[in-house]
């Protein structure tokens, strides 16, 4: 049975494809946790233009890195599958971060042993319940954040790539999997960072901190988004090299029958 299962092409695919959408979103959440400068990076001097009243540079959340490869996967599975498809794997996703978030929590409470917390001093890190904490206690704001603006960012990418496609059909992957992104990822950029870093401490809870300044949220927020409008753009290619190699895959036929199936989807 197991086999009959896995030899099958479009169950085989919607595994890969699903268990590659989950690693990333994983992945993504984690490193989050770290603001880094792009100009520094990329080796250049901060823009710093004047904004809000701060200065405005690229420090984006390490997350950007990945969170444009979970909006292409979403459309390459969207394709394939529909919107039933991409809901059951974003709530799945939803799920299964809450999951990881609690074990984060009860993992911090485990009462490290005497010698371990300061056992990376000669690296630089004087206290190792301290460094673990802050990078897997990201705090109730930013779980709940982060889990609100995947579900809606993700919801709006399958419902505008599906409107695209029953207008265009077969035509123009470009449009309805850059315009779906470049929208969703609008929306899932200053979602989970006003709701954390600004909402939520200043009118919920200021258990984790003070709210962070209304134009400090505004230039993250900003500067995340342009970045991932451009990573949006500058993937278009591998959108159709990922198509392409699918369709491959599968065969004409099965692939040819899976999208007509998909467009008909709704979820």
């Amino acid at each position: 049975m197991i086999h009959n299962i896995i030899k099958d092409k479009s169950t085989k695919l919607f595994i890969l494809l699903g268990g590659f959408f989950i690693a990333n979103a994983f992945i993504a959440e984690v490193i989050g946790v770290k603001i880094f400068s792009l100009e520094h990076t990329i080796g250049i001097q901060p823009f710093n233009i004047p904004l809000f009243g701060h200065e405005f540079s690229f420090n984006l959340t390490a997350g950007v890195l990945l969170w444009p490869v979970v909006f292409i996967m979403t459309d390459i599975i969207n394709e394939y599958y529909g919107e039933r498809g991409v809901k059951f794997l974003s709530y799945l996703t939803a799920a299964l971060l809450a999951y990881a978030f609690f074990m984060y929590y009860l993992a911090i409470k485990l009462v490290p042993a005497d010698w371990w917390s300061g056992s990376k001093i000669a690296q630089g890190v004087n206290n190792m319940q301290a460094a673990y904490q802050q990078i897997f206690g990201q705090g109730i704001a930013i779980i709940l954040g982060s889990l609100i603006a995947f579900l809606i960012g993700q919801v709006v990418d399958v419902v505008i790539f599906h409107k695209i496609k029953k207008i265009t059909g077969e035509k123009y992957i470009w449009l309805r999997s850059t315009g779906s992104t470049i929208v969703s990822q609008l929306i899932d950029s200053f979602v989970v960072l006003f709701f954390a870093f600004y909402l939520y401490p200043k009118y919920i809870s200021s258990s984790n901190g003070p709210a962070w300044a209304f134009s400090v949220v505004m230039s993250i927020c900003i500067g995340n988004y342009i970045y991932k409008f451009f990573m949006a753009v500058i993937l278009t290619p591998v959108i159709y090299w990922v198509h392409n190699g699918i369709e491959k895959y599968l065969g004409h036929e099965l692939a040819s029958n899976m999208k007509n199936a998909a467009i008909h989807d709704e979820g």
